[in-house]
């Protein structure tokens, strides 16, 4: 019998905002590696590719023509998953093993930059304000419509997350219902401030800074960290040190800080294996159902594959489809590796 080592023995986390827990098994890390490896492209982007449909004036997959846009770009998506149609349904009370309802909503792409070379680590402070201010119009019109009770703001970014792209995008969708994940947060964030009059992520905001030892990146109104119950190897959350529940409610001093904080953060995903990261990321923020929402504290995850190089990436299979959720890496161990790279991209360095 000895005593419990958070950095070397098998333990479980608990993650407040979902109410599920994660297995950690720090002790796996040394194992051998010789299972797949990502094949990493070295070959750099043209400025302006004839063969993209983001790229301005080109035509897109129905024959729509891209403005000459200058800026960040938004139009509905060409294949949207979701529709905008009203359809009449009845629901089944009797068969409940066959339950299913129709799921009405808008899908938007939108492009970040004229440019097909860039991404977020690559751009201005100044263009991803203006990306800012493109996602806060979005969430407000897109909010406004009556159907619409929640809008997510996304970015999948490169061919490991399925990105089929590299024009730098993101998507919004907007929908009727609550997504599964969403559903699950707001259930944790009511039921924390109901109890605490307080939202979760500003009580643990509080206790990370005071820990310090998951900190990536802080400034003067956002903290970028890893979360004590992170999945993924290098996954990060930004949150905003003032509670509020959406992007519009932004001051521009927060706007210029968000920013910076995004740019910083995706400059140290580039630097740790030298080769533009990975990652889903998307904004979670309250509800566009009319009601004012309290418990809601606005912030951001991201969830990059990469696991020891830019080659090797981590797999959710076996244990984690069957199991839950499992790493190797420490959080705290990611967090440090993320905290000692430089907020100057590697290309600027080179």
């Amino acid at each position: 019998m000895r005593n419990f080592n958070i950095n070397e023995d098998p333990h479980r986390r608990y993650n407040p905002l979902l109410n599920e827990w994660v297995l950690v098994s720090p002790h796996r890390e040394k194992r051998p590696w010789q299972g797949q490896n990502e094949l990493i492209t070295l070959e750099p982007l043209p400025k302006y590719d004839s063969t993209c449909y983001l790229c301005p004036e080109n035509v897109r997959a129905n024959g729509t023509k891209n403005p000459k846009y200058e800026g960040s770009f938004v139009f509905d998506n060409d294949f949207a998953a979701m529709k905008q149609d009203e359809i009449i349904y009845e629901e089944d009370i009797v068969y409940t093993f066959f339950l299913a309802k129709p799921e009405r909503g808008i899908s938007r792409v939108v492009c970040f930059s004229p440019r097909h070379d860039l991404t977020l680590p690559e751009m201005e402070i100044k263009d991803i304000e203006s990306i800012i201010k493109t996602w806060q119009k979005e969430y407000t019109d897109l909010g406004a419509i009556k159907y619409i009770n929640y809008v997510q703001i996304f970015e999948n970014k490169g061919s490991a997350m399925g990105c089929s792209n590299p024009h730098p995008h993101g998507q919004i969708w907007a929908q009727s219902s609550l997504p599964t994940q969403v559903e699950k947060t707001q259930n944790s964030l009511k039921s924390y401030f109901d109890k605490y009059n307080n939202t979760l992520l500003q009580d643990y905001l509080k206790a990370e800074l005071k820990k310090e030892t998951r900190i990536v990146i802080e400034n003067e109104y956002f903290v970028a960290l890893v979360p004590f119950w992170a999945i993924w190897p290098y996954e990060t959350m930004i949150i905003s040190k003032r509670a509020f529940a959406r992007i519009t409610d932004f001051t521009e001093e927060e706007a210029v800080s968000f920013a910076t904080i995004l740019k910083q953060l995706t400059i140290k995903y580039d630097n740790l294996f030298s080769t533009s990261f990975p990652y889903s990321s998307g904004i979670h923020q309250a509800p566009t159902d009319g009601n004012e929402h309290p418990e809601w504290h606005f912030h951001m995850h991201f969830y990059p594959p990469l696991l020891r190089s830019a080659s090797v990436k981590k797999f959710m299979v076996g244990y984690e489809m069957l199991g839950e959720s499992q790493r190797d890496l420490t959080p705290e161990k990611c967090a440090a590796t993320l905290r000692e790279q430089s907020i100057v991209h590697y290309k600027m360095e080179s």
